[in-house]
């Protein structure tokens, strides 16, 4: 493998306090980045907005408002995270479908190839652009689009269960899974549209644990303890 896209929900980089960030988190996935960029990986990473909004849960802004605000907030985490991650001694850019003035720089494929060859760390914010679609879609799009290898998602439980492990202590956890038995299970590892288009494209996702010591460089260096969705 060369090329990763690791998905960070914003919930995990928040912490304890559930909203905004809990900086000690954030300087923890640095640094375990920072272990796979000195190593010679090229490291592309999509953040979900859940630690400032969760617009599907109101009922009394139109949905199309709500996903813009949403893509707004994966901007700010995006812009945040960026900066730790100079401060850890990286170099960091980030790329929006749409114009944001001074603060990104728009999304094609050719500019986020130029940046990984430089060895950059990549950020995709905005989600896809366009409402209806998560950040979920949006991590699988980048993806094929950038042609990664694999697709690291860092999640609050620690892999693909048959059931949700906080709710039901006997959920049965899977070491592999297959993505058409993701599908067709419904285990909601991403969403349907991001599951289909990860079948389609043939988008292998590994799904771990964040809050795990060394979970990321653990992942990708073979000592792997959550879940293979394989296509």
């Amino acid at each position: 493998m060369k090329r990763l896209m690791l998905k960070l929900s914003g919930e995990a980089l928040a912490g304890e306090k559930k909203t905004g960030f809990d900086e000690k988190t954030v300087q923890r996935v640095a640094l375990e980045v920072k272990q796979l960029v000195d190593d010679g990986f090229q490291v592309g990473i999509v953040i979900g907005g859940g630690n400032f909004w969760r617009g599907r849960t109101s009922e009394n802004i139109d949905r199309t408002k709500a996903d813009q605000i949403g893509m707004l907030a994966t901007i700010m985490n995006c812009i945040y995270v960026s900066e730790i991650f100079r401060s850890a001694g990286m170099m960091t850019n980030i790329l929006t479908p749409f114009e944001c003035g001074g603060f990104t720089k728009l999304f094609t494929k050719d500019r986020a190839n130029k940046y990984f060859e430089k060895g950059m760390v990549v950020f995709f914010a905005g989600g896809t652009g366009h409402p209806y679609f998560s950040t979920d879609t949006g991590v699988v799009l980048r993806a094929i689009e950038v042609e990664a290898d694999v697709i690291l998602l860092a999640k609050a439980v620690d892999g693909v269960y048959d059931d949700d492990p906080r709710h039901n202590p006997n959920a049965k956890k899977y070491d592999t899974v297959s993505i058409g038995e993701v599908i067709e299970k419904n285990l909601q590892v991403v969403d349907m549209t991001a599951s289909i288009l990860a079948r389609d494209n043939k988008m292998p996702m590994w799904v771990f644990g964040l809050n795990e010591e060394n979970s990321i460089v653990n992942t990708v260096k073979g000592s792997f303890s959550g879940t293979k969705v394989t296509v």
